[in-house]
């Protein structure tokens, strides 16, 4: 392997004429990970029904010749993330794990469920879903805004739990503010108030070191078409034994009943090869060298808020301890302020400098949040800002 930076581009089917910022948002699998996918799908239509009817899924019906082959991928992401393959189930992504959570929770009328404004929308617009239908409510917190402390945010959400709050949903990174929230912590909190906790940590597998057991929560949902270089659209789910009662995914199929791996292996005629293939993006992961590449997108993701911030006169939000492979940095109120202007400024940079970058508006700003990746080096940060400045002018 070269070293990283813009050279590692080989490696992947992006645009070399192009800066891409935003690995965060919609990952990009390597081509080593894209073989192995076509690989399993050409192996899909030699013999589809073989497949798909009697290697893919056991759920409970015909005698299995060998172990299923999402098992086996399971078996593979499992031990990645520190579960037992019997609590792990794939999903389409970490949206689809919240909906399984909380759908198949039994909230009442009046109990609440809690989340933050520094979650993300389609979540938040799942337990707004779930509460209108069952008489429940939704609570979002509002975390502190003059700077974000991992400790006070704590503080904050436990103290914001109230006689009928069920369930917490917390980030272990944040969608809009890319923060690492000590989400061990929070769980201990929230489970000394009787309350039962749901991860999104959407941001974290490939990203970030991932043991979920000690973390302590009953559920944890994440993406491995993010940082974890699978295939679109992968993802899982993870729930604790205690958990498990009652949780069924979505789309009820054959394997109602039979167990978390017969209900949500199979659910219907779907691709698995993203699932399948996902193991290969573990593997590319390690042949580059898992701490080497965590380092180098740390360094540019902190790069890019140092520089950034110092170079257009903002103030840092966080310190370095609570930012990941991602950082989230104000923008100066000349750049604009709400979502249309984002929308400008970012469609600018695409259409015009070929640049993907996640610009957005949150709490009346705007702000960039980078992602730092092994292809990116300093020239695509100095690239970007000299873009962005430009277009601020006209």
């Amino acid at each position: 392997m070269p070293s990283f930076g813009r050279s590692m581009l080989q490696h992947w089917l992006l645009d070399p004429d192009s800066v891409y910022l935003n690995h965060g948002t919609v990952g990009a699998p390597p081509r080593r990970v894209l073989a192995a996918q076509q690989a399993i799908r050409d192996e899909i239509e030699r013999q589809p029904a073989r497949f798909i009817l009697r290697e893919l899924a056991d759920v409970r019906q015909i005698p299995m010749r060998m172990k299923p082959r999402m098992r086996r991928a399971a078996e593979h992401i499992a031990a990645f993330v520190g579960v037992c393959p019997e609590d792990f189930a794939f999903v389409s992504n970490a949206t689809e794990g919240v909906n399984a959570v909380l759908r198949s929770f039994p909230l009442q009328p009046g109990d609440e469920l809690l989340l933050t404004d520094h979650g993300y929308g389609g979540v938040t617009n799942t337990a707004r879903y779930v509460a209108g239908r069952t008489g429940g409510t939704v609570r979002v917190l509002e975390l502190p805004e003059a700077r974000w402390d991992g400790a006070e945010i704590a503080e904050v959400i436990a103290r914001a739990i109230g006689p009928k709050t069920r369930i917490l949903v917390v980030d272990h990174v944040t969608s809009p503010t890319a923060l690492i929230l000590p989400v061990k912590e929070i769980i201990r909190r929230a489970h000394e108030a009787g309350v039962k906790v749901l991860v999104d940590g959407a941001h974290v597998p490939g990203a970030l070191p991932l043991d979920i057991p000690p973390l302590g929560a009953e559920w944890y949902v994440a993406n491995l078409h993010k940082w974890a270089m699978s295939p679109r659209s992968a993802g899982f789910l993870w729930a604790s034994p205690e958990a498990q009662q009652d949780l069924h995914p979505t789309t009820i199929s054959w394997g109602l009943g039979k167990g978390m791996d017969a209900e949500f292996d199979l659910t219907g005629t779907r691709d698995p090869s993203p699932w399948l293939a996902s193991p290969a993006g573990i593997d590319f992961m390690r042949g580059i060298g898992l701490d080497e590449m965590r380092a180098h997108n740390h360094s540019i993701a902190w790069g890019a808020a140092t520089m950034l911030s110092a170079r257009w006169g903002t103030r840092l939000m966080t310190d370095e301890s609570m930012v990941g492979t991602m950082a989230t940095i104000p923008m100066p109120e000349k750049f604009g302020t709400g979502a249309d202007d984002a929308q400008r400024l970012k469609d600018a940079l695409l259409y015009e400098d070929r640049i993907e970058a996640q610009v957005h508006s949150f709490k009346g700003r705007m702000w960039v949040r980078i992602s730092g990746q092994v292809y990116n080096d300093v020239s695509d940060l100095e690239k970007f800002a000299a873009s962005v400045e430009r277009h601020a002018r006209k």
